[in-house]
């Protein structure tokens, strides 16, 4: 005679497992809060400014990606962790957030609240040069600018040494129906050891730019161009990835047409993820 399959348990049981794990999750939080705290006192984090560092933050976020399963969407698991390492980082060294919000105040505040939680003070500005500007008079700040367009050619108040840079492209994970899905570079200064150099941002110079080269180089970067009255051409934010590199987009501008007048780093981010509507999630420039 065969045994009849045990009855699924309670829902009582059930909620009692879910708050068990709920107090688990807050001590876990509350031990990562008493390490924090061991960590100021040895690096003395609040007298030096910026705690940011981008290549430990891009590494956590790959691994949050690779080993998540199960019907809690990646967007919500991205946000949580996103909001934790921020707060903690605020906790270690206070900063603001400034945004440029002439692309539109609504959807820049979604993308600083994903990113950055509540706790963090936002400050709103009308220009991404603004934004940049109050960051380079702040101790670690960070400006939120757009990365895919541009009015102003605001990178090229990075290009001056100790000038700060360009040190992440969010969202980390990019998926048609994002919830901060609006893409921005992630400004500030923080040490050089703590940069992530897998995409590299260079501001470019040139003159004899058009369409057609606009056209020729899109396969080999993303270019963000705005006109240049000082070389009667364009300035140019562009960004690297490891399959090619700026001497051959140079050349492919000079082939095409155009005589580039002057180049300089101006920041670097990890590579990016695409999830797909099944889920899977892989790396993009």
């Amino acid at each position: 005679m065969s045994k009849s399959p045990p009855a699924p348990p309670s829902l009582e049981v059930l909620r009692q497992e879910i708050d068990s794990i709920d107090e688990q999750v807050h001590r876990l939080l509350m031990a990562r809060g008493d390490i924090i705290d061991r960590l100021i006192q040895v690096k003395q984090t609040q007298e030096v400014g910026s705690a940011f560092r981008p290549a430990r933050e891009a590494a956590m976020m790959r691994r949050l990606v690779e080993r998540h399963r199960g019907i809690l969407p990646i967007d919500t698991i991205e946000s949580i962790w996103r909001v934790i390492i921020s707060t903690f980082t605020f906790v270690q060294a206070p900063f603001s957030v400034h945004a440029d919000v002439s692309v539109g105040e609504s959807s820049m505040r979604d993308s600083a609240r994903f990113h950055f939680g509540f706790v963090v003070p936002y400050v709103s500005h009308f220009s991404a040069q603004a934004a940049v500007e109050a960051v380079a008079k702040s101790k670690g700040d960070l400006a939120l600018v757009p990365a895919t367009s541009s009015r102003t050619p605001w990178w090229i108040a990075l290009e001056a040494e100790g000038a700060p840079k360009i040190i992440a492209r969010l969202p980390f994970l990019e998926r048609a129906d994002h919830p901060a899905a609006l893409p921005v570079f992630v400004v500030s200064r923080v040490a050089d050891s703590a940069m992530v150099t897998e995409v590299e941002t260079w501001s470019v110079r040139v003159s004899g730019w058009n369409a057609e080269i606009a056209r020729a180089l899109s396969p080999l970067a993303e270019i963000v161009a705005v006109p240049d009255t000082a070389f009667d051409g364009a300035a140019l934010l562009v960004s690297v990835s490891g399959a090619t590199s700026l001497e051959k987009i140079k050349a492919a501008m000079i082939e095409a047409g155009a005589s580039v007048r002057s180049s300089a780093l101006v920041g670097s981010h990890a590579t990016r993820y695409t999830v797909p509507p099944n889920g899977a999630a892989k790396h993009q420039a």
